[in-house]
């Protein structure tokens, strides 16, 4: 009898480690996905050119996926490997806490979330299951852990001498990537501005205010209100200014990115995304809403995927890029590929040199080139990292 027992145990605990060691790998492949269309040629001198860049990539999702990102992997968009492969010198990865089931671009309640099962799926600490800030801060132990076990081939940037320091490393010829943490969507706050410290302390230095549903501090451009910035929204962007924490708006509502905006006293980041003028999706920037990023000193970050450029190739991506740069000029354009985010792509970063090239296609200058390619990012990182006079303290 006892024998009967044991076998049912011991065939649900095997199902057990198959669902918990391979759903989560299923899960990313399936959803992170390159759609091999084709490339377009690369030319001998688009390849030297893309050699000497410094690449900077404003938004990946990697940290919510249950991989080593030290790791080649033969999945999804994003590794150190790869990134090495495409010459990235700094990318920032963001920490996902909570999507809405169903999710779309149109209208999202928050009465739901997919992350919860993903968390238990990865069998991360029991404490992330409950809690958003729990989430966010788990990922960024989980990159340091990376830069840890990477002997020196990843490095975290939390600070403006550190984006300088990665630029002299990269200038001695080494392959180190930088390593930079931001979250989309400040609902793991929790409603507590005490947790943006503890966010800051854990070394996330930029913010989206929402992701795909209305929370405490605004709407989103995907939520059932999508209504302006609330009280506590505009405490937490003064917060995050004196700390040094660069604002995001990518997802914003258009009433809240027109209030951010407007209050705005240092460089805002669209992280990831495209114009509606060449892609008419919701979540995409006006005109208007480009011209106001660009009078705060600030970039937009332009993406790879359909929701962004209404297509996956780099052509469309770089006519977006045209632009900002035609509306605006070319110190406001940058890369937000959302690598990682649940995204179909036609190339991973390892192949960055796609948009190097369909850049001088569309008949951009090689100074306009390593602009968009990364100047103008760090321009708005280095100076966005400072802290202003001292920070107000949490309630």
């Amino acid at each position: 009898m006892r024998k009967r027992v044991w076998i049912p145990a011991a065939l649900l605990g095997i199902a057990a480690i198959g669902f918990f060691g391979f759903a989560p790998g299923y899960v990313e492949g399936s959803m992170n996905v390159v759609d091999g269309k084709p490339l377009i040629k690369v030319s001998d001198e688009a390849q030297a050119l893309h050699k000497t860049l410094t690449i900077v990539d404003l938004h990946s999702d990697s940290l919510m996926w249950n991989r080593d990102i030290n790791q080649r992997a033969d999945r999804a968009h994003m590794d150190v490997p790869r990134l090495q492969d495409g010459n990235v010198a700094l990318q920032l990865f963001s920490s996902v806490s909570k999507t809405p089931k169903g999710q779309n671009y149109d209208g999202n309640g928050a009465d739901t979330d997919n992350i919860t099962l993903l968390t238990i799926a990865q069998l991360q600490p029991v404490k992330t299951w409950s809690s958003l800030v729990e989430r966010s801060l788990y990922h960024a132990a989980k990159l340091d852990s990376a830069v840890a076990a990477s002997t020196g081939s990843l490095v975290a940037v939390s600070t403006a001498g550190h984006v300088d320091g990665l630029v002299a490393l990269r200038n001695g010829k080494t392959k180190a990537v930088g390593a930079m943490l931001t979250i989309e969507g400040l609902q793991n706050l929790e409603g507590k501005a005490s947790n943006l410290d503890r966010l800051y302390n854990a070394g996330f230095r930029m913010a989206g205010l929402t992701h795909f549903f209305d929370n405490e501090l605004g709407g989103s451009m995907h939520g059932l209100k999508k209504g302006g910035l609330t009280p506590f929204g505009r405490d937490i962007v003064a917060r995050m200014e004196a700390r040094g924490m660069i604002v995001d708006i990518a997802h914003l509502s258009h009433t809240g990115v027109a209030e951010l905006l407007a209050m705005a006293t240092r460089p805002v980041v669209s992280s990831h995304g495209g114009v509606q003028a060449t892609c008419k999706v919701n979540r995409n920037l006006t005109d208007d809403e480009i011209r106001g990023v660009a009078k705060t000193g600030g970039v937009v970050g332009i993406g790879y995927w359909e929701g962004a450029i209404c297509d996956t190739s780099q052509r469309a991506a770089a006519k977006a890029m045209k632009h900002v740069r035609d509306l605006v000029g070319i110190d406001y354009v940058a890369l937000g590929s959302d690598y990682d985010g649940a995204t179909t792509v036609r190339f991973d970063t390892s192949k960055l040199v796609q948009v190097t090239q369909a850049l001088m296609d569309e008949g951009f200058t090689e100074a306009e080139i390593r602009a968009v390619m990364g100047g103008n990012a760090l321009r708005v990182i280095r100076a966005g990292l400072v802290p202003m006079a001292k920070a107000p303290a949490a309630q």
